[in-house]
């Protein structure tokens, strides 16, 4: 496909950080301890678009941690860098998980196995033989996103409400300069490693007819409904 690069980096608006602050983090960060973020071991980079438009396309930096063998989460950023934007987050069941799910549940979650046999979701600077172990895994996976930060319209702060994300599931989808745009930066070329990922397989009972949207757009709208409160919420219990 045809296009202009849509991922931008917006400059973020507010005062340098001070020293003061400077000091204070570091103070911080050696007395405490962030657990969930050790637990990050991977970095994958892909493109997602948007629900209710191919057209809007975003380069996406996943930085995941397993909770176990069947679900991994990820914190999403517009690049890798240490001024890179946490965009979003997406996370990824197996198969098993996945068939689990409510049908209506089921369109909000993508599909790997296109991105994986494609060779658009890769690690950058992980060897081909290295991560083609795991990426064999992540073929058969789903995985749900949320971005945030729409960053592709230039936005310097998270606006607007939470958008559901999707993910390419065919050859013609992908801009062309945005693909060439990350291989020529990251030195990787996608087709030699589509090439290399040939013999890899997809989910076991293929993908889900409900996953991608059900085959549809999917629009996030943001809904006004009277609010709950807790005094109403006694009277309801009493």
């Amino acid at each position: 496909m045809e296009g202009v690069n849509v991922s931008t980096h917006p400059q973020v608006p507010g005062e340098p950080t001070q020293t003061a602050t400077a000091l204070l983090e570091k103070a911080t960060a050696t007395i405490q301890g962030f657990g969930p973020i050790t637990k990050i071991h991977q970095h994958l980079c892909a493109f997602h678009f948007y629900g209710d438009d191919m057209t809007r396309q975003v380069e996406a930096h996943h930085f995941c941690a397993h909770q176990n063998d069947e679900f991994r989460q990820c914190l999403i950023y517009d690049r890798p860098g240490e001024d890179g934007r946490l965009i979003g987050l997406e996370y990824l069941v197996s198969e098993e998980l996945f068939l689990t799910l409510p049908d209506d549940e089921k369109r909000f979650w993508h599909s790997h196995e296109y991105e994986v046999k494609s060779g658009v979701l890769f690690m950058p600077g992980v060897p081909g033989p290295i991560q083609r172990q795991d990426l064999d895994k992540v073929a058969k996976t789903y995985g749900k996103v949320i971005h945030f930060w729409q960053v592709d319209r230039g936005d310097n702060l998270p606006l607007g409400i939470p958008q559901v994300m999707m993910a390419l599931t065919r050859d013609g989808q992908l801009y062309d300069n945005l693909a060439q745009d990350v291989e020529k930066r990251y030195k990787v070329s996608f087709a030699k490693e589509s090439e290399n990922r040939a013999s890899m397989k997809g989910p076991v009972h293929g993908i889900h007819p409900m996953a991608n949207g059900g085959g549809r757009g999917l629009k996030t709208v943001l809904k006004e409904v009277e609010c709950k409160t807790a005094e109403s919420m006694a009277r309801v219990f009493v």
